[in-house]
């Protein structure tokens, strides 16, 4: 066959071409559910600089430790490890910040051992896993409504209905269950970010969580505790997590049902995508083998500088973001006092990155997010895509931690101004 002829038989194959093969009659079903994520989208308005943006809630880049950071992957490449950091390595994780880390849980009240250790590629692989391993199609998962949107990504691929946690334990473990058995499964996990919530900023009282604790050993059941914000508190007093809360009841680690996500990500460095999760050895001894078939491990290098930068500094570079963070927050919360009109609330959050924004019945957020960006140039993210069935129209999350005082009050003060004309 002449080049000509083979150029002309690849060029008309339906295979080689966008418009050949039905692409989505071969995908699986539970593709359908995969959907773009609207924080994702609008993170590409921070490249436009006349856009005041509260909507990708992304730590400042400018708190980020570049030094540190720089000397820790230059003595990680040129030290007596340097061979080590661009090697394999063991799918649970590198073992001396897995060390590192049963001392910071320790410090939490969670007493574990490198064991109940697992390094993930961030918190959100983690959630990726947990739905793999904990989710058949039609099974049920409890959430928050809302919930963080980037939770509802991950579980979505597994096919599961979701039903509502109600922290308050105004609902039976009998009620659930049979809504679930109603849905052809079972009620397998609760799902809660205890701590500055993502979108809400809320936190659990431990009453609610001792209440989330109880439903799920009527239910038997496992618990998700989503900690990526818990290292950022401004204001009040620290509330043990869930995690902590079950060794209390049950008396170990291993016998607790709770399973810790946590993530350097919100503290140290995004980028690097380095968290953890922490729990009984059956469920890290699982999670091992799904790691070990989807990435082998989480990168070496990035795992042996962030050991190396927070052995050294972890607990002085919280406390520079919380400082910053705290003074956002603060003027966020002021000018939507000053600038909001009546009958529009908001969450006062005690610690993370967001603000929750409840606006009058019959606003729609996405909506309103289309006219704030024609006519005021302000970001925000719609609050529907929070919501595991679709409602939640008349709600917005605002992120405060990429934004300056000045930047805060003038956003709000535009923001105020689309709300009155809505």
């Amino acid at each position: 066959m002449s080049t000509q002829s083979t150029l002309t038989a690849v060029e008309t194959d339906p295979r080689s071409s966008g418009d050949g093969l039905d692409w989505p009659a071969l995908f699986a079903t539970r593709a359908e559910r995969m959907k773009a994520s609207e924080i994702r989208e609008l993170l590409k308005l921070l490249d436009q600089p006349d856009v005041i943006s509260f909507a990708g809630g992304i730590p400042d880049p400018a708190l980020f430790p570049v030094e540190a950071f720089g000397a820790a992957l230059t003595a990680a490449l040129t030290g007596d490890s340097k061979g080590a950091a661009l090697q394999y390595s063991v799918s649970e994780g590198y073992r001396p910040l897995r060390d590192w880390l049963v001392t910071r849980m320790e410090s939490l009240g969670v007493a574990c051992t490198p064991d109940n250790i697992m390094i993930t590629s961030g918190s959100q692989q983690a959630l990726d896993y947990l739905g793999k391993l904990f989710l058949s199609e039609g099974d049920t998962a409890l959430v928050g409504w809302p919930t963080y949107l980037g939770a509802l990504q991950a579980f979505n691929a597994y096919e599961p209905h979701y039903d509502r946690l109600t922290p308050l334990g105004n609902r039976s473990a009998a009620d659930y269950r049979e809504a679930a058995r109603a849905q052809g499964g079972q009620v397998k996990f609760a799902y809660a970010s205890a701590d500055f919530a993502n979108p809400t900023g809320e936190t659990l009282p431990a009453s609610a969580r001792s209440s989330i604790l109880d439903l799920a050993t009527e239910l038997d059941i496992a618990v998700i505790e989503d900690a990526a914000y818990q290292s950022l508190r401004y204001d009040g007093e620290e509330v043990p997590p869930m995690l902590a809360l079950d060794i209390e009841r049950s008396g170990s680690i291993e016998a607790t049902r709770t399973i810790y996500c946590g993530s350097f990500s919100k503290t140290l460095a995004p980028g690097l995508r380095v968290g953890w999760v922490c729990a009984a050895k059956p469920v890290i001894s699982k999670l091992v083998l799904i790691k070990q078939a989807a990435d082998l491990h989480s990168a070496t290098l990035n795992q042996m500088a962030i050991h190396t930068v927070a052995s050294e500094g972890f607990e002085a570079q919280v406390e520079k973001i919380r400082a910053t963070y705290r003074a956002r927050r603060d003027a966020m919360l002021a000018a939507l006092a000053r600038h909001m009109p009546e009958g529009v609330s908001w969450t006062k959050p005690d610690g993370g990155m967001f603000v929750w924004v409840t606006l009058p019945e019959g606003f729609d957020g996405a909506a309103l997010l289309a006219e704030s960006l024609k006519t005021e140039r302000v970001a925000f993210v719609p609050g529907r895509a929070f919501f595991a069935d679709g409602s939640g129209a008349n709600t917005l999350r605002l992120s405060f931690s990429c934004a300056s005082e000045t930047m805060i009050e003038e956003g709000i003060k535009r923001l105020g101004r689309v709300v009155r004309g809505g």
